[in-house]
């Protein structure tokens, strides 16, 4: 086994061992970093380093110092923001991910990550009970998704009314006017804002208005 194998199994049988280290200590962590660890945060930074670090330290630093500043999200007495929650399995796959490191732009760039993607969309649907001829796509999360519908919704109202937003932009564009409910996510307003549609021209309802496929 060459040298750089060698080195790369073990870092990785290193962060592995840390990793199970913080995990198994869960239930007895703090919710929220006591002053001092916050504070001890400041080996993180300082000058842009001229060259590379040992990738051992890495790891070493970051759970030495970054993991007592850790908020326990995954806590049983976290009752915090809405988190999403780390499962064994999902940790796991998120570890293989990281190793396979795909670009998963392309089918041919990535068959497994494009199959992957056609396995989960049935059952999304299944799950949400929406028509099985929709599609879907993946995206970075909950931000992301209210653009990328917001989006596709904007470009759907234009062309209706003759107009393509992605040639001829928003100047001089039919106005639209957007439903949300009272409770919407400042996700949302944002991506209104980034979208050229105005926080401000959203229509404030007591009733979500229901999007079909």
């Amino acid at each position: 086994m060459e040298d750089s194998e060698v080195n790369m199994k073990k870092l990785l049988e290193e962060t592995a061992a840390r990793s199970i280290r913080y995990s198994g200590a869960i239930r007895s962590r703090r919710v929220v970093p006591r002053t001092q660890d916050l504070e001890g945060m400041g080996p993180l930074g300082g000058p842009l380093p001229e060259n590379s670090s040992d990738p051992m330290e890495i790891p070493a630093l970051l759970d030495d110092i970054g993991s007592p500043a850790t908020v326990t999200t995954t806590g049983g007495r976290y009752f915090g923001f809405v988190t999403g929650g780390a499962l064994p399995a999902s940790v796991a796959a998120n570890w293989l991910a990281g190793v396979w490191d795909q670009n998963a732009a392309f089918a041919v760039m990535s068959p497994v990550a494009a199959k992957l993607e056609e396995i989960v969309v049935p059952w999304i649907l299944e799950l949400l009970d929406l028509p099985r001829s929709c599609g879907a796509g993946f995206v970075t999360g909950t931000t992301m998704a209210n653009f990328s519908a917001l989006a596709a919704a904007r470009t759907a109202l234009l062309e209706r009314r003759g107009w393509k937003v992605e040639e001829a932009g928003l100047f001089g564009a039919p106005p639209l006017r957007v439903v949300v409910g009272e409770e919407a996510h400042a996700s949302l307003l944002k991506a209104l804002a980034l979208l050229g549609l105005g926080r401000s021209r959203s229509l404030r309802s007591r009733w979500t208005a229901r999007a079909g496929c």
